[in-house]
């Protein structure tokens, strides 16, 4: 692998035995290796230096493989990347306790260096290759990503994963409902702004791509105008023009004092607006509030 950067690998086994064994085998052919000796670790491994590749034990204790791999896969960043198991369990089980986890292959135990390098690099390849395909998608525009049905980013391309961030776990309950209804309901918006991370995104539904997969399209929501946007909330939401200003402020994640530079008020009048906010709305809290000024947009 001269004169080309190096394919990390990350290998998860609570042996140090085997953790020596793959490291030798792996480095000899041109890879560079992290190392983890239980699932929780892995977790903040891959979290401080993305891998290309991971091996990870089937049995550990504490977090066991098939729940690190569910919770890797869960993170936008790392949904694409393989995982193979090392498993000595074999029967039919246990091997589709493996995949049904996100693994794309296993191995059994005791591994032999070998088989596990040459199977790195099937993988490897088999994986840039989605990649390439993924970022010609980015630069055609497509910031594409596919969602299980529980709502779980199966993969990404690399523009959407950035939008996504910092996202983790499942998409919001609402908003894979929206996707799990499809085309089927007549009349069905073909696009939903949500709120991720405080930042306002525009999902539309591309369709289904398996049984289980359901392809969607995202993108930075466009920031109309904002004296336009406050008369809506006004008339919507039956507030005085002020309140819609400050609530629409709030919604974009301006903090109290910069909603009162923005708008000439004292901090302490923010507050007060705010106060009366919440009680016309019915909230007592941001998340809330930024929600409603989602949908009451969104409706408009």
């Amino acid at each position: 692998m001269s004169g080309a950067a190096r394919s990390i690998v990350l290998v998860v086994d609570d042996s140090p035995g085997t953790l020596g064994l793959l490291n030798d085998a792996l480095d000899e052919a041109g890879y560079t290796v992290l190392v983890a000796q239980s699932g929780r670790a892995a977790l903040e491994v891959a979290a401080r230096a993305t891998p290309d590749i991971i091996l990870m034990d089937a049995l550990m204790p504490a977090m066991d493989g098939f729940e690190a791999c569910r919770r890797l896969k869960q993170r936008p960043g790392l949904a694409s990347v393989p995982i193979i198991f090392m498993t000595a369990l074999t029967e039919t089980e246990h091997v589709l306790k493996a995949l049904e986890a996100g693994g794309v292959d296993y191995v059994t135990k005791p591994v032999a260096p070998a088989e596990v390098v040459a199977r790195v690099g099937v993988h490897l390849a088999n994986a840039r290759l989605t990649l390439s395909a993924h970022r010609a998608l980015d630069v055609a525009g497509r910031f594409l990503l596919a969602i299980d049905l529980a709502g779980h980013v199966v993969w990404s391309t690399p523009q959407a994963a950035a939008l996504l961030e910092p996202q983790a776990g499942a998409l919001p309950a609402e908003l894979v409902a929206w996707s799990l209804r499809g085309g089927s309901e007549a009349g069905m918006q073909a696009r939903r702004r949500v709120v991720l991370g405080g930042r306002a995104l525009d999902i539309a539904y591309v369709g289904r791509v398996a049984e289980d997969e359901i392809l969607l399209r995202v993108s930075a929501a466009a920031t109309p105008d904002a004296a336009e946007e406050a008369v809506h909330l006004k008339e919507r939401l039956a507030l005085t023009a002020r309140e819609a200003e400050v609530l629409l402020w709030l919604a974009r994640g301006k903090a109290n004092r910069d909603i009162a530079a923005i708008l000439g008020l004292s901090p302490r009048t923010v507050n007060k607006h705010l106060e009366s906010i919440y009680d016309k709305l019915g909230i007592d809290n941001r998340a809330s509030a930024a929600a409603l000024v989602v949908r009451a947009l969104q409706d408009g």
